[in-house]
């Protein structure tokens, strides 16, 4: 499995993704005869050797042509999301870079019409439909299609800090579309008193990563670096990995993930309730919902109620125990799951189909089971025991 990691220890840009990705190996030819598929003029891309704090990488500038008129250029600047789309959808792209490009821009789209109150479609992007930034993400795009990674996972993002100017004004950074696509990501803050992610930077990770995590667990075989506009203290540098999880580990089945594990301890709640609580942090994405007896101060009875869930849905969960439970308090751990790889079937019964779980390790199936619903409607439509039902299954399914 080829994994493409994200390192933005010190943010993302536009054109710093598109440099990382070409230092990785991605062909410049294909870049730029995909982006000469657009109906976009007035612009040249720079491609250039540079170095930030010694360390060196790929630096990637969008010029702009100067504006005339006699030419029939158009004001790159008032660009809608509609005429984005159109643009794209027009273009002899292939179809896959096409859906990469328009996610990003829907990603786009969506912050800026939730921060100044707007339709999707009467969003004006400013910025981000100026030609570089459209350069930027279609570039994202065909780059990511030549180097076909499988999984593409991400570090917490660095936003910087202090403030930035706009065209609707000044800011406090991260900048409050930048603050809408990163919700539910991973962020850390204040390394410089400057913008380090900006919204195309956080658009392109909102629409490709897979996961968000700062394990790496997997063999790089490359490393690209690319080279942002500023130079500090701190290198403005986005380094990005490529690898491989290797003939062994890809044979293992073995499949690894971050998880958050929240938890409380209740012992003044009525204990028919924790059937609806349960309920309701499953609706709000929980993976795992468990109730554990416990013995509290003043030898009070009590239950522990502890939750597994993805790094997006904490603030979901976090509010259902709040709302939903007498606690006044939570305490959140990250773990590691470690899971086996598994595949779901449907089994044919006398009685009907059932869904049978298996799973995986070495390339060998090592245990399956019945899914417990599926028996249990199958029971209540025929008028059997689930004993009848467990028992209809094929014995080489289970």
């Amino acid at each position: 499995m080829k994994i493409l990691y994200y390192d933005c220890f010190s943010g993302i840009s536009g054109d710093m993704h598109l440099g990382a990705l070409l230092d990785l190996g991605a062909d410049r030819h294909y870049l730029l005869e995909g982006l000469g598929k657009l109906d976009l003029d007035g612009y040249e891309i720079k491609i250039s050797r540079d170095d930030r704090r010694g360390i060196s990488g790929t630096r990637v500038d969008v010029v702009l042509h100067p504006h005339d008129d006699h030419h029939g250029s158009r004001d790159t600047h008032g660009r809608t999301y509609k005429d984005i789309v159109e643009m794209i959808r027009a273009s002899r792209l292939p179809e896959g870079v096409k859906k990469v490009s328009l996610d990003i821009f829907a990603r786009l789209a969506q912050a800026e019409a939730k921060v100044h109150n707007h339709k999707i479609e009467d969003v004006h992007f400013h910025e981000v439909g100026a030609v570089d930034s459209i350069v930027d993400i279609v570039g994202a795009a065909l780059c990511l299609a030549y180097l076909s990674p499988d999984r593409i996972l991400c570090s917490p993002v660095q936003v910087g800090g202090g403030f930035v100017k706009c065209v609707h004004g000044t800011f406090p950074v991260p900048a409050p579309a930048t603050a809408e696509i990163l919700k539910d990501i991973p962020i850390q803050s204040g390394l410089v008193p400057f913008e380090t992610t900006t919204p195309t930077g956080a658009a392109i990770l909102a629409s490709c990563v897979h996961e968000f995590t700062e394990h790496i667990q997997f063999t790089p075989s490359g490393i690209g670096y690319g080279i942002g506009q500023r130079d500090t203290e701190v290198p403005n540098v986005l380094r990005v990995y490529l690898g491989d999880l290797g003939a062994e580990a890809a044979t293992d089945d073995i499949e690894i993930h971050d998880a958050l594990l929240i938890e409380c301890n209740i012992d003044d709640m009525n204990p028919e309730l924790y059937d609806e609580v349960m309920a309701e942090l499953f609706a709000r994405g929980a993976l795992d919902v468990f109730l554990m007896p416990i013995i509290m101060k003043k030898s009070r009875p009590a239950v522990t109620i502890s939750v597994i869930c993805s790094g997006e849905k904490r603030r979901a969960i976090e509010e259902a125990l709040l709302l939903q439970t007498t606690t006044f308090g939570i305490r959140t751990q990250e773990i590691t799951k470690t899971m086996l790889r598994r595949d779901f079937k449907k089994v044919a019964t006398k009685y009907g189909n059932i869904t049978v779980k298996s799973a995986y390790y070495q390339g060998r199936k090592i245990k399956s089971k019945p899914e417990y619903e599926d028996c249990k409607r199958l029971a209540e439509e025929k008028g059997l025991s689930l004993r009848e039902i467990y028992a209809s299954i094929p014995s080489e399914e289970t």
